[in-house]
């Protein structure tokens, strides 16, 4: 006969927690974490470093919204302050001709 343990016990899904000691992480608390990360790296990106921070911005609220994050708004503003950077960017480049720095002034 068989014990009461070996009908109770289920495999292990690929991917999910084993460790009994831990509570199993939602799906959705990693999309909130990349709703916010989009919004806290969109934010200095209007002013500085924006040739890097705004399209980093854009991928994580990307990512955030098609896993399912609870805080929509937040990575909604985050790809919106992602995109402002670029166009700031865009705007800047196009007033200056082309040029980014320029260190003969």
């Amino acid at each position: 006969m068989s014990t009461t343990a070996e009908h109770t016990a289920r495999p292990s899904r690929p991917g999910r927690q084993t460790d009994p000691g831990r509570p199993a992480r939602p799906a959705t608390a990693e999309a909130d974490s990349l709703a916010v990360a989009s919004f806290l790296l969109g934010l200095p990106g209007l002013l500085i470093f924006n040739i890097a921070l705004g399209p980093l911005a854009i991928t994580l609220a990307t990512l955030a919204l098609v896993r399912g994050t609870r805080r929509r708004g937040r990575a909604a503003l985050g790809l919106a302050l992602g995109i402002a950077s670029l166009v700031i960017l865009a705007v800047t480049t196009a007033t200056s001709h082309g040029v980014l720095m320029d260190f003969h002034s």
